[in-house]
């Protein structure tokens, strides 16, 4: 039995300026025997697929796997870059030989100038290369997709968990289904629907209300029906301006139309009636970090700030709140501002008192520079090893940090890309911080940190900064979101 791997993925913020080409991808885009080499011991859904393959004596045929580089974040993808690694894969499908069934590991939040379902025209070419044997795709929660992507893929697979910690669970579990299904054990029916329910990040944690409900609701389903093999609802990313925006449920069962018919109805119509809850409000950066210093106070610290809105990595508002309300002992992993780092690194050394304004150079919702005065405590290019839950084992190579102590044990580290994901306190040990020693850790992030930092910090505490992410996408506008997706569709903006 041979099977085919391939992916091509991208979480795009269609609210940024700048698009993204082949030279974000290419660089760390893997062919053949790499792809397997580079996942291995990682928890991948590629990861996910040997461990499946090769516990069964099945053969995995590795094709391409592009995904960006790190550093900041762009635009729509070009023309050119999402026909070179759709083509691709199609292209060595068409080269791979005899193939008895088809694994794509997906993201489904790209988007692409001129092609509106970018992930299912990814798998509409591989369809039309190998015919009818089985493709089946593995997504992350936050998917936009719709009936596209359900009429081109034979099964559908959403990770269940933010933070994400069961992609190679999900792999597995796709892996599973693919060989049962070739050795004619396992017909799939797949049913998916959509709620019509837009939702910031931040409110998708699936440890707590809403999305703790959602999965629960999927979890009774699957226990009580033998037949139903998987169940599971992608919220979506809400920062990708595409037709397909939004929360979308996935059944699959093996061969029972109605049994996916019933439960996909079923949890969309549970999910819609929390909409509301998908759209609360948070406190904005004044009120929010004064609430947070009297939890401190009070010794209920430490405490997360968790600063979602930020996907460039440069706003200032809640360092300028924890600067002018007096806050002590605290961290902000990274500000990215490249022309101060750089400058820095030319001018200065450990050990030296600077003054330098950091932030707010992207544009006019990123806030205002902020000037700090402290000593330069590290400066270089910190690569260290991950030790929390998600992604752990896998090594981060950051570009330039600089960290300044302000002084009071306030810490704030100035870097010229955005930092390596604060998954764990290895972002902040690398640069020399005793985590320890915190009252406050500030994040720019909104729910992958809770994985590791939920176990570290007595309370994480979200904040609805401005930013590109912010919490309340009425203020953000869209172009191409559908005239009924809630809560920012034009129904409800009258």
């Amino acid at each position: 039995m041979r099977i085919a791997v391939a992916g091509f993925a991208d979480e795009t913020c269609t609210f940024c300026y700048v698009p993204t080409d082949i030279d974000r991808f290419e660089p760390a885009a893997l062919r053949g025997q790499a792809i397997l080499d580079a996942n291995r011991g990682i928890p991948t859904y590629i990861n996910g697929y040997m461990k499946v393959a090769e516990a069964e004596g099945v053969e995995l045929v590795p094709l391409v796997y592009a995904s960006k580089t790190a550093g900041g974040f762009q635009s729509w993808l070009t023309p050119a870059c999402f026909d070179k690694y759709a083509s691709e894969i199609a292209d060595r499908l068409r080269d791979a030989g005899p193939l008895e069934g088809v694994l794509l590991a997906l993201h489904g939040a790209m988007a692409a100038t001129g092609v509106p379902k970018p992930e299912a025209e990814i798998v509409r070419r591989a369809r039309a290369t190998v015919g009818s044997i089985p493709i089946m795709v593995t997504l992350d929660l936050h998917a936009n997709e719709d009936r596209e992507m359900a009429d081109a893929a034979d099964a559908v697979f959403v990770i269940r968990t933010y933070p994400h910690v069961d992609y190679e669970e999900t792999g597995m579990v796709a892996a599973r289904c693919m060989i049962e299904t070739i050795r004619g054990n396992f017909v799939p029916a797949m049913a998916m629907r959509r709620p019509g329910i837009v939702s910031a990040s931040i409110y998708q944690a699936t440890a707590v209300h809403p999305m703790k409900d959602v999965q629960a609701r999927c979890r009774e389903w699957q226990a009580r029906e033998p037949d139903l093999y998987y169940v599971s609802v992608a919220p979506g990313y809400a920062y990708a301006d595409v037709p397909d925006i939004g929360m979308s449920v996935w059944a699959v069962t093996n061969g029972n139309q109605e049994l996916a018919e019933r439960v996909a109805q079923d949890i969309s119509d549970y999910a819609w009636s929390m909409r509301e809850s998908f759209a609360r409000k948070l406190p904005n950066p004044r009120d929010g970090v004064a609430e947070v210093m009297r939890l401190v106070r009070e010794g209920k610290g430490p405490v997360m700030i968790a600063d979602g809105a930020d996907r460039i990595g440069d706003t200032t508002h809640i360092l300028r709140e924890l600067l002018e309300q007096g806050a002590k002992n605290w961290a902000i992993p990274s500000i990215v501002d490249a022309e101060a780092a750089k400058d820095l690194e030319k001018t200065a050394s450990v050990g030296d008192t600077v003054t330098v304004k950091i932030g707010g150079w992207y544009y006019e919702i990123s806030g205002r520079p902020v000037e700090v005065t402290g000593t330069v405590e590290y400066m270089g290019r910190p690569s260290y090893v991950l030790i929390g839950p998600r992604r752990r084992g896998d090594r981060v190579q950051d570009s330039l940090s600089i960290r300044l102590n302000l002084g009071d044990n306030r810490h704030v580290v100035i870097s010229d890309e955005k930092r390596g994901e604060s998954y764990d306190s290895t972002v902040l040990t690398s640069v020399g911080v005793d985590v320890s020693s915190l009252d406050i850790v500030a994040l720019k992030d909104r729910v992958h940190h809770r994985a590791y930092w939920d176990a570290i910090t007595k309370v994480n505490y979200p904040i609805d900064a401005p930013g590109i992410g912010l919490a309340d996408l009425t203020q953000l506008k869209y172009e191409n979101a559908p005239y009924d997706a809630f809560p920012i569709g034009g129904k409800y903006r009258g």
